[in-house]
């Protein structure tokens, strides 16, 4: 008898005919060469033109961060170039000016720091998105994208972490340490790019606070965070109880019957003697 199995769960993307874009008032912006800030629910995109120019999410580490971390640049020289800018973009455009650090090494970080952060903007909302239109982002010296090239790797990496493991449960809640099920071969071994990430799994951490302690794109992860979890090593953690409700003592009831009254003052006046 042929085993019954379960088919994945479906492709959390668009059909190619109904996608003509992930966020269709994005893709507007982009034809009318608009320039502004999108402001959608799990991130923001800054258009200059109709082109991307700046991303940020609070689920990704920022430029940064990314510049930072790994000793390209000095932790002291971001922050005196973010205190004479407007920002992380204007920030970025000052090392570039100064010559801080090279240019292909600042160029290519910011290109990482927008397709990362991008990424989590253009992620399903529950939230209609809200476009303020601005004159202040422009086409800077670092580079910008069209927003057909930051879908269409938007949804490449959609495609990747579905085919590593297609729950999407651990991306962003606290991730634990998963034990192997009885009778079950032993965990896949990890990599050391993926012992970093685990040696972080305590519970508390989500996948965007492991990604900000290392350095590392949050995308890049998420993709150790589904590996982990395909090699059983992970799980997401399950939600907290609901705190039981607190007992409320019922109020206090006034007996007017004058029968069980006087016999209420004889049983006092028994236990006073």
């Amino acid at each position: 008898m042929s085993a019954v199995t379960t088919p994945p769960p479906a492709l959390p993307v668009r059909e190619k005919g109904a996608a003509r874009a992930l966020s269709p008032m994005l893709t507007r912006l982009a034809e009318e060469r608009a320039t502004g800030v999108l402001l959608r629910e799990h991130g923001t995109l800054h258009l200059a033109e109709g082109r991307v120019v700046h991303a940020e999410s609070p689920l990704a580490p920022g430029l940064d961060v990314l510049l930072t971390a790994h000793g390209t640049l000095a932790a002291a020289a971001w922050q005196r170039a973010a205190a004479r800018s407007a920002g992380p973009l204007h920030a970025a455009e000052l090392l570039l000016d100064a010559g801080v650090l090279p240019t292909g090494a600042l160029e290519l970080c910011h290109l990482d720091a927008l397709y990362d952060a991008g990424y989590f903007a253009l992620a399903p909302s529950s939230t209609p998105g809200r476009f303020r239109y601005d004159n202040a982002p422009r086409l800077g010296p670092l580079p910008s994208v069209p927003v057909v090239a930051l879908e269409r790797e938007t949804l490449r990496r959609r495609l990747l972490l579905h085919r590593l493991w297609p729950d999407p449960a651990g991306d962003s809640v606290p991730l634990v340490r998963a034990a192997p099920a009885a009778g079950t071969f032993a965990a896949a071994p990890v990599t050391p790019r993926q012992r970093a990430v685990l040696d972080r799994v305590d519970g508390v951490r989500t996948a965007a606070v492991i990604a900000r302690e290392l350095g590392r794109q949050a995308f890049h992860t998420l993709v150790d965070v589904r590996r982990l979890a395909a090699a059983g090593h992970i799980a997401p953690a399950a939600p907290a109880a609901p705190a039981p409700a607190a007992h409320v003592p019922l109020p206090h009831q006034v007996t007017t019957d004058p029968d069980i009254a006087l016999l209420k003052r004889l049983r006092d006046a028994l236990e006073a003697l």
